[in-house]
């Protein structure tokens, strides 16, 4: 699912909560025009990203220009799909940020490994949320200079 705002940014999220939360935050709360697509679960996420089955007829220009990722996925999983696209020369510059309700110690060390650009923990207050969303945008967005941008 596509939805139209702009730069593209791939959410991989398998909750239909957790979507239609964060995709209500970026229209309400942040400023920065988005084209946001929604993968269900990591096997189509590397599918979107590779331009393979479902995806075979995508134009290599809606490449995302930031990912955001959660964990726990059905089929292959969050940790999986960091590794794939942070060892893939064409994927890795791709910023990609784990966002989870996982607090392990060793995911967020295991996910540093493997190249993540940063780890959030999921708030569980709306406010709190809100807020992460909008700093993660403003910041990847706004502030750092991504090469997708250049």
């Amino acid at each position: 699912m596509v939805e139209r705002f702009c730069q593209p940014l791939l959410l991989v999220e398998d909750s239909d909560e957790d979507y239609e939360t964060f995709k209500r935050i970026l229209r309400r709360s942040c400023d920065v025009e988005l084209s946001l697509i929604r993968c269900c679960d990591g096997d189509e996420a590397l599918d979107f990203l590779y331009r393979r089955r479902a995806y075979a007829d995508r134009s290599s220009s809606d490449m995302p220009a930031m990912i955001v990722l959660d964990l726990n996925l059905p089929g292959t999983d969050g940790r999986d799909v960091l590794a794939q696209i942070k060892q893939d020369e064409t994927l890795c510059m791709i910023p990609v940020v784990v966002m989870t309700t996982s607090s392990n110690p060793k995911d967020i060390r295991d996910c540093y490994r493997a190249g993540t650009n940063s780890y959030i923990l999921k708030p569980t207050n709306i406010n709190q949320l809100k807020e992460s969303i909008r700093s993660l945008i403003d910041y990847w967005f706004k502030v750092a200079v991504s090469p997708a941008t250049m």
